[in-house]
């Protein structure tokens, strides 16, 4: 009896497993199943997070570190570090992983680019971390900067490809003007580029957008299973936080919309609440006439809730806040980063003494602009607070960065 309860278990372990295969495999479980070969008798650098996990949730630190043959002998640290135990804009120190005993050199603190020293005795630069598809988003900064440093080191590059979890198709957004570049704008591309990480790298490499024209030598080991019509929930993989405000496979669609507008430090984005970037709030907004007004613009695929909440944490703690709750369908076709443009458009037109622009100080203006890729998103929508005066620039380079990224594309 107890054999065969054993047995019926195992069946059913198997049953729920064969049920739950993922649609796509990633690029380390590809990697897997060709037993690891490109990494055999190198010696590994391994940029990753949190999110650089197989569909079991493994970690590729783990993986990597077990493989026979693999010598794993350093792990560099984005943004939030390797653990991913660091806040947003918090500096990241070089320090010793506690599960491995690996020196961890940080991308995100004295340097974002990995220095000589830190690649002496590298044979191969292995880069695993999911991204969320948009610019502003600093993991696509390090993995452009590590790939000019393995070029100029003549160290290979490697990217074990991940799904862009706003799918392969949306493109919106100027790309960035000279002058502009930052951290938060290091290349020239859209503001949601739709290409997969090794995409981007393929593209960055191939037009020869790393500083001083240089090339690496880049392998991208692609996805199985992965279509550029699949948002995130449709690969059946796992969501790993890629930090501590994008919690869900959704939120990156919510990140655009709103973050843009968030760098004023004016209108509150839902940070510091449990809904992350999926709120817009002050506390002279009148939530009911914000609400039918941006309703009235018909989005197809959004809706807009008023709300009034009281953040947690952050610049708006324990302050009563007034304004809407954004609802985005999973195929909505509306433009994401129009939302927040419309919001303030309405509410300066309801509310003209509290122009976000107004009320934001030099320096938060500035951040607006490194992260917009320019100041002429600023000055244009500014002139008379409406999204139509700055639709035209905002959409001026994605038919051809369309055309052009075709070349790069795997999927």
């Amino acid at each position: 009896m107890k054999r065969s309860g054993t047995l019926a278990l195992i069946l059913l372990g198997a049953a729920l497993t064969a049920a739950q295969e993922p649609a796509v495999k990633t690029g380390i479980e590809v990697l897997r199943d060709e037993h690891f070969a490109l990494l055999k008798g190198k010696n590994v650098g391994l940029i990753t997070n949190p999110t650089g996990v197989d569909a079991q949730l493994r970690s590729t630190v783990d993986i990597l570190t077990r493989v026979p043959g693999v010598r794993v002998v350093a792990l560099f640290g984005p943004e939030h570090g390797v653990r991913g135990d660091h806040a947003a804009g918090e500096r990241v120190e070089a320090s010793v992983d506690r599960g491995t005993g690996l020196p961890v050199y940080s991308l995100y603190g004295k340097t974002r680019k990995a220095t000589p020293e830190m690649l002496r005795g590298i044979d191969m630069l292995v880069y695993d971390i999911q991204d969320i598809g948009c610019r502003s988003y600093t993991y696509i900064s390090t993995m452009g900067l590590a790939m000019e440093a393995a070029a100029e080191q003549h160290i290979p590059f490697v990217v074990l490809d991940r799904p862009d979890p706003l799918g392969g198709l949306r493109v919106e957004g100027n790309i960035v003007a000279p002058g502009f570049e930052s951290f938060v704008s290091q290349y020239p591309v859209p503001y949601v580029y739709g290409l997969t990480c090794g995409e981007l790298a393929r593209y960055l490499n191939g037009e020869g957008l790393l500083k001083g024209g240089v090339r690496c030598s880049l392998t991208v080991v692609p996805m199985k299973g992965w279509k550029r019509e699949m948002l995130f929930g449709a690969t059946g993989l796992p969501w790993v936080p890629t930090s501590p405000h994008v919690p869900e496979p959704e939120s990156p669609a919510y990140c655009v919309s709103t973050g843009m507008m968030g760098e004023l430090g004016v209108i509150s984005e839902g940070v510091g609440y449990t809904l992350p970037f999926k709120m817009m709030a002050a506390e002279w907004i009148d939530a009911q006439v914000l609400a039918d007004s941006m309703n009235g613009c018909r989005l197809p695929g959004v809706l807009f809730r008023p709300v009034t909440f009281t953040p947690l944490y952050g610049t708006w703690k324990d302050r009563e806040l007034h304004g809407v709750q954004l609802l985005i369908a999973p195929r909505s076709t509306a433009n994401l980063m129009s939302i927040q443009f419309l919001f303030m458009q309405f509410a300066s037109e309801l509310w003209p003494a509290n122009n976000p622009f107004t009320l934001a100080d030099p320096g938060r203006r500035a951040s607006f602009d490194r992260v917009a890729g320019s100041d002429s998103v600023r000055i244009l929508f500014t002139r008379r607070m409406r999204y139509e005066d700055v639709r035209p620039f905002l959409e001026k380079d994605v038919r051809a960065f369309r055309e052009r990224a075709k070349q790069y594309m795997l999927y």
